[in-house]
């Protein structure tokens, strides 16, 4: 950590899009739905949550409608600890829903979008502080956002060439959804930002599809590194856990043995953890960090598995003693 970053508001800042996340019962259908269970969703907020409960400063900034259910929004984040005071806040316009059916084999879990025209999808490089936003040590995007609308790819593109310029450290999670673009367009549009990233996630199912990056952990991230200056570059493989690459030294982490309550959020809470890892690491020795991140990572990925809702609530107590079972990781 150098002089500058050392005295920054924040160690992690996000901005995306946050959304009411509504959801039946195990067994339950939607279209048979009496009632729903409301929780806050959103891939960037998730990572904010869960660093905060970790104990780290953080700040969402988003683009929300001036009503009860944005506030409740803006409340779930105070309460976990995310500074909110940057989100713009504007009358008569929509907030982003959505809806999920959880299901068991060999049913697979459904997932409804209703975000078109959100409050969200119409943020423009005027809505953010970039002040606020650049008084952090890491900034945390995700391709989410960059996919709801032409405005929002712009303030992507933005905040990556400001951040680079005032020597804020950019985390990019490709986080491809195929309901909001299809892979050739995905793959167009998300080259450009992740080639200026500094710390790149791409999970492997993405990074086959949108890259052409295949073979094993290695070769895929590999792969990856081709695409991008970012000297770290890690990616997940389901149940097979975790890898990274700085430049030629390959990081293996295994999954942790977990019983599946909610898989929505486990690749958010990875993140977290491994952003957690690089904010206590080494700048001189970028491999030894980035394997403490992946410990990390995987561990707060099981903990997120193992309960309900995009946001692992967690604490650096727990985490610690998740992180105690683990199997050693493998270094080549």
């Amino acid at each position: 950590m150098t002089e500058q970053t050392a005295t920054r508001r924040f160690d992690v800042v996000s901005l995306g899009e946050s959304m009411l996340r509504l959801r039946v019962p195990i067994g339950a259908r939607l279209d048979a739905a009496q009632s729903l269970d409301l929780a806050i969703g959103g891939a960037e907020g998730n990572v904010c949550v869960a660093l905060a409960r970790l104990g780290r400063r953080t700040g969402w900034v988003g683009r929300l409608p001036e009503h009860a259910l944005a506030q409740a929004i803006m409340r779930t984040y105070r309460a976990d600890g995310v500074d909110v005071s940057a989100v713009r806040r504007v009358p008569n316009e929509r907030l982003g829903t959505y809806f999920i059916e959880y299901a068991t084999q060999p049913r697979a879990i459904q997932v409804i979008y209703d975000r078109a025209d959100s409050a969200a999808a119409h943020m423009t490089v005027d809505d953010v502080d970039w002040s606020y936003l650049l008084d952090t040590r890491i900034l945390h995007l995700t391709g989410i956002t960059a996919a709801l609308s032409d405005s929002c790819y712009a303030v992507l593109a933005e905040a990556i060439h400001r951040a680079r310029a005032a020597g804020v450290l950019v985390s990019f999670d490709v986080n491809y959804r195929a309901r909001l673009w299809d892979a050739a367009t995905a793959s167009a549009r998300l080259r450009p930002l992740i080639a200026s990233a500094d710390l790149l996630f791409c999970k492997s199912s993405d990074a086959s599809l949108l890259f052409g990056c295949t073979g094993e952990p290695h070769d895929l991230l590999q792969g990856l590194q081709q695409l991008t200056a970012a000297p770290a570059i890690i990616s997940t493989f389901g149940e097979h856990g975790a890898a990274g690459l700085v430049g030629d030294s390959f990081i293996r982490q295994p999954a942790l043995p977990v019983q599946i309550v909610d898989r929505i959020g486990s690749g958010d809470a990875f993140a977290a953890g491994v952003l957690d890892g690089w904010l206590d690491g080494d700048g001189n020795n970028i491999a030894a960090t980035l394997r403490e991140g992946l410990r990390r990572g995987v561990a707060l990925a099981a903990i997120a598995l193992s309960q309900y809702g995009d946001c692992v609530l967690t604490s650096r107590a727990e985490l610690n003693t998740v992180m105690s079972q683990q199997r050693g990781d493998i270094a080549r």
